[in-house]
């Protein structure tokens, strides 16, 4: 026989509209007592049923992602791993459950939004990107339908919720970190050009050269996909300039990995040779060879705080717009050292 609210209700000493509070994590029912009916729904195995509340309540508890392309490329980048780690413990902190979007086009993927929607599937949308072009985008705003972006909108910057970090600053201070190991060939592999993220970039990395004097080569910046095959792709390119850079600036680990495997084959010595910092300080920057000085940009808190912001705005239509920054920091490794002319 399944267990109910009541037998919980008992079991704790409690009123069944305690329960309830309960599972809804009302803030009006203290700690003390949330452990104790916690404690006996663990004891007596009670689960709580979802599709009941949700019915009641016109709410589905579901928040749907929308990744920057297709799932298949979505899991070979341990970024979108690692975002969805804190989406989801974010979520599960106020009961909402997560649903993926699918498809291998653009298109494929706006229709399945659409759906998701429409067919009133979730009750809100997380972006885990920010596009400089974006129907999607359009399409959730017009509807007026609860969102948030995990980046800088290029658009309606005060007018949409979205978790970021300082691109523009990271940048900037990443190239400064080059200089001042006295680096002046300072190259820079970008990903997709319509993703905010590689705009923002691209736009410290000018900055800062500028700042210090150093001319901008269009041929010391390529941009490829954030994959392995990307960055082997683009320092190919660089060694055979006629000058080629002493240091490189990557905008994506994996990226940085496929460069690192082909200046190995080159026989290209890192850092002795050419210096390199990426982005993202995901677990595999450790244990390359050299290991990576990389910007640690907190991952997870990019989801944990998307997933929070996001359910505020469900929770409280009237909740303000705001732009959280999650600060970001240079985790100095093996692969930079000072230019040796």
């Amino acid at each position: 026989m399944a267990v109910t609210i009541k037998d919980v209700a008992k079991a704790a000493n409690v009123a069944p509209s305690t329960v309830s509070r309960v599972i809804a994590n009302h803030p009006r029912i203290s700690e003390r007592t949330k452990k104790k009916v916690r404690e006996a729904m663990e004891n007596l195995g009670y689960h709580p049923n979802f599709i009941a509340r949700s019915l009641a309540n016109q709410s589905t508890q579901v928040l749907g992602l929308v990744m920057p392309g297709s799932t298949e490329v979505f899991f070979q980048n341990p970024f979108f791993p690692t975002v969805l780690r804190g989406l989801s413990e974010g979520a599960d902190e106020k009961q909402y459950a997560l649903q993926l979007t699918t498809g291998k086009t653009e298109e494929e993927i706006y229709n399945g939004v659409v759906q998701m929607v429409q067919g009133g599937r979730v009750d809100g949308v997380v972006l885990l990107y920010s596009k400089v072009e974006d129907r999607l985008l359009m399409y959730l705003k017009e509807r007026n339908f609860p969102f948030v972006m995990i980046g800088k909108p290029f658009k309606y910057v005060e007018e949409i919720t979205h978790v970021d970090n300082d691109n523009f600053r990271a940048t900037k201070e990443v190239a400064q970190y080059m200089l001042d190991l006295g680096h002046e060939r300072i190259a820079f592999i970008g990903g997709d050009l319509n993703l905010v993220v590689t705009v923002e970039r691209l736009l410290g990395y000018e900055k800062a050269l500028r700042q210090a004097g150093i001319p901008l080569r269009d041929d010391y910046i390529i941009h490829e996909e954030f994959l392995r095959e990307g960055g082997r792709e683009a320092v190919n390119e660089l060694m055979m300039l006629k000058e080629p850079p002493t240091a490189l600036i990557v905008v994506d680990d994996l990226m940085a990995l496929g460069v690192l495997n082909t200046l190995d084959e080159m026989n290209i010595r890192v850092p002795e040779d050419i210096s390199i910092i990426s982005f993202n300080n995901v677990l595999m920057t450790e244990m390359s060879k050299p290991p990576l000085t990389s910007v640690d940009i907190n991952i997870f808190d990019l989801g944990f705080q998307a997933a929070k912001s996001l359910i505020q705005r469900i929770e409280n239509p009237k909740e303000p717009i705001k732009r959280v920054i999650v600060p970001h920091e240079i985790v100095k490794r093996c692969s930079c050292s000072e230019r040796n002319e």
